[in-house]
């Protein structure tokens, strides 16, 4: 039996992704669009190391995100690993539990009902309503790019292996997509920034609406930590800003990079002399945060939200990208002239006049 139109088309879907000149955890809302139309969930998750190492998540539940920082405490964790074979944190070192989509009852070393009752399922899932869930290894070169992880609600029925079996031979072509890539300078944009005022002994003085944003994306759930102090990254900017330069040595003002599936975050800190102290013997610290996102991210996402048929989200997709018709003709196996034809089809039933107005479009979201 062949799977129903809308799975036929996600499945497209991904494997067109997968041939574009983009990759990166910044992927994961296009990713996890296209496989609500392949299997149905309510929520999906991406779990993956960020580029200093330390656990990063992707929740599309609000619920879900808001309990993430309850997950690292450690009744919690002492919880999960009473309840399942492995930690979320190392599922992709598990080999004994198979490859492939993987059941919660696989995962699961004690019965369901008492999952219920535990603290790990009552602190951190309950109160998002979350019953069921389905997580998928993604590994390339033999090492762990991610996992992902389906989640259904109370009044849901739980996921089957017949639903499950149809993400297996994707896991390739997720990895691909979803594996880290470098940042292009020349393809990427700032999208914001923000500003932090701190002691610099780390203690928060203030905090611009834009950074308090920023920095929940850049460290998720290190971010106004245990009695509100800033993550460790941010405590070595402070000692490096104050670390004692040599006689007739300028230090350059220190700063950081860091990656996830939210984007490219710069942090720099710089010396801000207190306001009521006129000879600078006390000062405040500046931190400036800016984040940046692949130009080719915001244009998928963008491409998928028209709903253009599958040759035509591509055709439009090179367009944005710049090739040329020859190009695009060799990248989708077809003519130039059919190049040409179809362009102009897409331009009308877009009302755009050009490549400068599609890719404006795309851009802005009008």
């Amino acid at each position: 039996m062949s799977p129903p139109r809308s799975a036929r088309q996600a499945l497209a879907r991904l494997h067109q992704m997968a041939g574009l000149d983009l990759q990166g955890p910044q992927l994961i809302a296009p990713v996890l669009q296209a496989l609500h139309a392949l299997v149905p969930f309510d929520a999906g998750g991406y779990v993956h190391a960020g580029s200093d190492g330390v656990l990063q998540t992707h929740l599309e539940d609000p619920g879900i995100r808001a309990r993430e920082v309850d997950y690292f405490d450690p009744r919690i964790l002492r919880s999960e690993g009473q309840m399942f074979h492995c930690s979320l944190r190392d599922l992709g070192h598990t080999v004994h539990l198979g490859s492939g989509p993987l059941l919660l009852e696989q995962l699961l070393k004690v019965p369901q009902s008492r999952l219920l009752r535990s603290d790990f399922y009552n602190v951190v899932l309950r109160p998002s309503g979350v019953t069921d869930w389905a997580t998928l290894v993604l590994r390339a070169g033999g090492q762990r790019v991610g996992t992902l992880i389906l989640y259904r609600y109370a009044g849901a029925p739980p996921f089957t292996r017949e639903e499950l079996d149809v993400l297996a031979p994707l896991q390739a072509h997720l990895a691909q997509v979803l594996q880290p890539g470098d940042l292009d300078a020349h393809d990427s944009e700032v999208v914001a920034t923000g500003l932090v005022i701190a002691t610099d002994r780390g203690r928060l003085q203030w905090v611009s609406p834009e950074a308090e944003t920023l920095m929940q994306q850049a460290f998720g759930w290190r971010w106004r930590g245990a009695a509100g102090a800033l993550p460790a990254p941010l405590q070595e900017l402070l000692r490096r800003l104050h670390a004692p330069a040599l006689p007739g040595e300028a230090l350059p003002l220190p700063q950081m990079e860091l990656s996830n599936a939210q984007g490219w975050f710069s942090l720099r800190a710089t010396r801000m002399a207190a306001a009521t102290d006129p000879q600078g013997a006390r000062q405040a610290v500046a931190l400036h945060i800016t984040r940046r996102m692949a130009r080719g991210a915001r244009l998928l996402s963008a491409l998928q939200a028209l709903g253009l048929p599958r040759r035509q989200q591509e055709l439009a997709w090179w367009l944005a990208r710049g090739l040329s018709e020859s190009q695009i003709a060799e990248r989708m196996g077809i003519s130039a002239n059919t190049v040409v034809y179809h362009r102009r089809q897409l331009y009308n039933r877009l009302g755009l006049q050009g490549r400068q107005e599609l890719l404006g479009s795309l851009l802005t979201g009008r």
